[in-house]
């Protein structure tokens, strides 16, 4: 008899298994299906027309205006090359200053023992409540003294001072960076610059991954500080190109935006996918670590 129950119960919870994994799979799905559906979008409505976009603003199969809305595209001195130029130069470059650097900071604040360290830490969260906008006039001004008001430098150099990302970098690698090792690296002779370099930045890898597609992200989207600082359309970067498609008075040609928009987010899919594992390693470090 107990046997018998032993035998049901396990075939219940055996039932009650594969009935959760069965809803995950279906939760994920539909969630996989949200997250893909507004690029698909996107896709397609820059392969139609923008009469169909305007009698039928949402559809899932493609369409055959593609060349005509490319045609139309060039036509608006739309040049994706310089754009894709302007724009990877200023998201690669301010990208690697934001990582490398926060993390040189975040490790200052980790390994050194200073008396200014917690005011320093407390003045880069207090620095993190600012908006950008409030500064951006006087950021102007100096740019604008200096005369490097049309020079790409000024949207990466800013990028060595980020402190949400000094921030993030702080509280991970708190707990995932040893002293222990620290020490023997001092004791055996390896200087400070080599040990951060060799220790630190390959434990701050999945870190450093995450924040790299958040700041490229950032960065290649960014619209308001290169429209304010760059008027030379040799500097224009990709949003600036995308935001002056619409600046046509008598008609917006729908399907040229939409294609401009699916140009401008292509590289962004290719960076995600690119460094996507290092996030995934990180994860599955972390689980097993707990």
């Amino acid at each position: 008899m107990r046997e018998a129950v032993a035998v049901k119960e396990k075939q219940t919870n055996k039932a009650h298994g594969i009935a959760m994994k069965v809803v995950i799979y279906v939760v994920c799905i539909l969630l996989a299906i949200l997250s893909i559906m507004p690029f698909w979008i996107m896709i397609v409505n820059s392969t139609r027309s923008t009469t169909e976009i305007q009698q039928h603003a949402i559809s899932l199969l493609p369409s055959t205006y593609m060349m005509n809305n490319l045609s139309i595209l060039l036509g608006k001195s739309f040049n994706p090359a310089i754009g894709f130029l302007n724009s990877g130069i200023i998201s690669i470059f301010s990208t690697l200053c934001a990582v490398y650097f926060s993390t040189m900071t975040a490790y200052g604040l980790i390994v050194y023992d200073w008396k200014l360290k917690k005011p320093f830490f407390s003045f880069i969260l207090a620095v993190m409540m600012i908006p950008a906008q409030v500064t951006m006039i006087g950021f102007y001004q100096m740019v604008y003294k200096i005369g490097m008001t049309n020079n790409l430098l000024m949207l990466i150099l800013p990028a060595i001072a980020s402190p949400s990302m000094v921030f993030f970098m702080r509280q991970y690698m708190y707990p995932a960076l040893s002293m222990e090792i620290v020490q023997s690296a001092r004791i055996d002779g390896a200087k400070e610059f080599r040990i951060f370099n060799e220790i630190a930045l390959p434990i701050m890898k999945p870190a450093i991954a995450t924040q790299a597609i958040f700041s490229f992200v950032s960065s290649w989207n960014n619209l308001f500080t290169p429209l304010v600082l760059l008027t030379d359309q040799d500097k224009y970067t990709m949003p600036i190109m995308v935001s002056l498609l619409r600046g046509d008075i008598y008609k917006t040609e729908y399907g040229s935006v939409y294609l401009g928009l699916t140009l401008t987010v292509l590289p962004l899919i290719i960076v995600y996918f690119v460094l996507s594992k290092y996030i995934i390693a990180g994860v599955a470090l972390g689980s097993v670590k707990g």
